[in-house]
């Protein structure tokens, strides 16, 4: 039976409850601009009826706030990770793609690869009228060697970018592991909060928060489900897993981290020194970051990094009688300037990775290369099981990417250099000097501590056969023809952007250049000036264009890629604003709505407080009038 101030406790319940309802919209209108913010609705639900012995049978008991929850649609929140997954991708990219471009320019502001080419080439034709005028030598030797401080130059920006590159790689994976612990904290908080039946709103904002930073760097899913006793039964909390490149990062309370390790061993021939792979701190696994599922800044600075095009080397593991070698034959390149393996490095085969200390290179007549076979070191030796096992699968050196990255420019300007300063020496070779002495290499490689390479250990002579050089006690050289190239020999596989130059001696004695295979013929004789002069136009240099032409198919490269990532960007950008503004119409604060549900539960607050009042007058003439209770 009803109490006879039962209207007095309806007339509270729904005090309360609508005060309850102003103070949530009343913190919605205050988080208006605060970033992250998910609108907050108090739900309200009439309280059990009372059972009483008149004929209607039961009575209302009023109302009461059965809960504070926020409005969020987790189907938007995860589409808006995976735009922003890739938003990330192509911004972080196009950020460097940029850089790459620039260096790669030449115009009025910039003297690049064309026009400095091109004044070395036009050299060559004032040198056709005065071979012998040690001036006009002097001057065309200079430019010579402002063509190689030109790609030594390019080489030390594009190296600096690498570096630069890989220790944002460092800070973002210390981002990574942050955002990691401190959801993993909240989610301890929130559910400490929530186990006892009231919601965490606040602290589920923060972590959405995190969220959306973290969906920038890595791809992001998440899976909450309720935490159950062995019955069966809701225990009030929930476990929240956060997935990143499909690899658990946080797990409920705990967490894992990914270490980042310096490379003791060169991926590709011309990487910075100590560039960081990535890890699991629990398990010593490899983190994903180049899965092709994958996206985020994190992924964009590895295809920066080490983006190579996929044109790592590659080959069928053939049979070897020695478990210390790996031969691979139908390697994926044939053209030995074209290799950018290290000396030493690592061969994935199997699943497994195999050190080794030393290559060589077999060569058919043509120069192509047949096979290769890899040294391993002790600790790689392969086991018989494992040797069978090997023989007809593939073996890659290095790590591919599908994408044109640092190494893969870098890889194309060795190549280009290579074959360039191979022809151009070749030529030099079989001419004398002004003094009459046989010339020797006029392109050269040396190295940051001193090494110097004059390539006579492997290379194709004006023949387009392969030869050793042997310098004879008279000055003469034989050619030794060869079919082996090691890589510890003296080949044009040593010679880098970075450690090009003109040999010294011709650089300081302009006489130390041949313009004539017969100096007798006369000091002015330039048949040699001729030969040299048709390799500005030789289409044999460069992936079937001619050397001049270098830049140009260089920079179609990078100016199709930044126009590509520049596009996608775009497109992900919108994308990522249309989901947000999506999300936002359902979790975002609504000035003009919340002005409305004000005046609403304004109004239902004094219905209430009049409700009351009204009982209070009805009480007070039962009682004062009447004095019945």
């Amino acid at each position: 039976m009803a109490s006879t101030f039962f209207g007095l406790n309806i007339g509270s319940s729904a005090l309360s409850s609508f005060q309850a309802a102003v103070n949530t919209t009343s913190n919605n209108i205050a988080n208006l601009k605060t970033t992250g913010y998910c609108r907050q609705t108090a739900n309200l639900q009439s309280t059990a009826a009372l059972r009483v012995a008149a004929r209607y049978g039961s009575m209302g008991t009023g109302v009461q706030v059965v809960s504070i929850k926020q409005e969020r649609d987790l189907y938007y929140d995860s589409k808006y990770w995976e735009a922003n997954s890739s938003k990330g991708l192509y911004e972080q990219k196009l950020y460097y793609l940029n850089q790459i471009e620039d260096y790669f320019k030449d115009d009025t502001t910039q003297k690049g690869f064309t026009t400095i080419f091109n004044k070395m080439f036009n050299g060559l034709d004032t040198l056709k009228t005065k071979a012998g005028d040690e001036t006009v030598r002097n001057q065309f030797i200079n430019q010579s060697q402002q063509l190689c401080t030109y790609f030594n130059a390019l080489s030390t920006s594009l190296t600096e970018m690498q570096e630069d590159v890989n220790e944002e790689i460092k800070s973002t994976t210390e981002n990574i592991n942050a955002i990691g612990q401190k959801i993993a904290t909240l989610n301890r908080e929130i559910n400490n909060i929530e186990i006892r039946g009231a919601y965490a709103n606040e602290l589920r904002d923060q972590r959405a928060n995190l969220l959306d930073e973290l969906s920038k760097i890595v791809d992001v899913q998440t899976v909450e489900t309720e935490i159950q006793n062995k019955n069966g039964d809701n225990l009030g909390g929930t476990n929240f897993k956060v997935l990143i490149n499909d690899q658990t990062l946080v797990d409920g309370n705990d967490y894992r981290t990914i270490t980042y390790t310096a490379r003791t061993q060169a991926v590709n021939k011309t990487d910075a020194n100590g560039l960081y792979d990535l890890v699991w701190a629990d398990t010593g696994m490899s983190f994903a970051q180049a899965n092709s599922n994958s996206s985020g800044s994190l992924k964009a600075l590895f295809e920066i990094r080490d983006g190579n095009n996929n044109d790592n080397l590659k080959g069928t593991v053939a049979d070897t009688s020695t478990n210390n070698k790996l031969i691979l034959k139908n390697t994926s390149v044939q053209n030995l300037n074209a290799l950018n393996v290290p000396e030493s490095g690592q061969l994935t085969l199997n699943g497994k990775k195999y050190s080794y200390d030393g290559w060589s290179a077999t060569l058919d007549a043509d120069g192509k290369i047949t096979e290769m076979e890899f040294n391993l070191t002790t600790e790689s030796t392969l086991t018989d099981d494992q040797l069978a096992n090997a023989i007809g699968n593939t073996a890659s050196d290095g790590v591919s990417y599908d994408s044109k990255g640092i190494v893969y420019y870098q890889q194309q300007m060795n190549e280009f250099l290579r074959n360039f300063a191979e022809m151009f020496n070749s030529i030099e070779k079989d001419g004398q000097t002004l003094d009459g002495e046989q010339m020797g290499t006029f392109f050269q490689g040396e190295t940051t501590t001193g090494t110097l390479y004059n390539f006579n250990g492997a290379y194709v002579d004006s023949e387009g056969k392969y030869v050793s050089a042997t310098t004879n006690a008279d000055g003469s050289i034989t050619k030794n023809p060869i079919t082996k190239v090691t890589s510890d020999m003296d080949s044009y596989y040593k010679l880098t952007t970075a450690n090009i130059r003109v040999n010294n001696k011709s650089l300081t004695d302009p006489k130390y250049f041949a313009t004539t295979t017969d100096i007798t013929k006369g000091t002015d004789a330039y048949d040699l000036v001729e030969k040299l002069k048709s390799l500005q136009s030789d289409v044999t240099m460069f992936r079937g264009d001619k050397a001049s032409s270098f830049l140009e198919t260089l920079l179609s490269d990078v100016t199709v890629d930044v126009d590509k990532t520049k596009t996608f960007y775009n497109n992900y950008n919108n994308l990522a604003s249309s989901v947000d503004t999506h999300r936002t119409s359902i979790s975002g604060v609504d000035e003009d709505e919340e002005a409305m549900n004000l005046i609403k539960f304004q109004n239902a607050y004094n219905l209430a407080a009049k409700t009351i009042s009204v009982m209070a007058e009805m009480y007070d003439k039962l009682i004062n009038e009447t004095g019945v209770v």
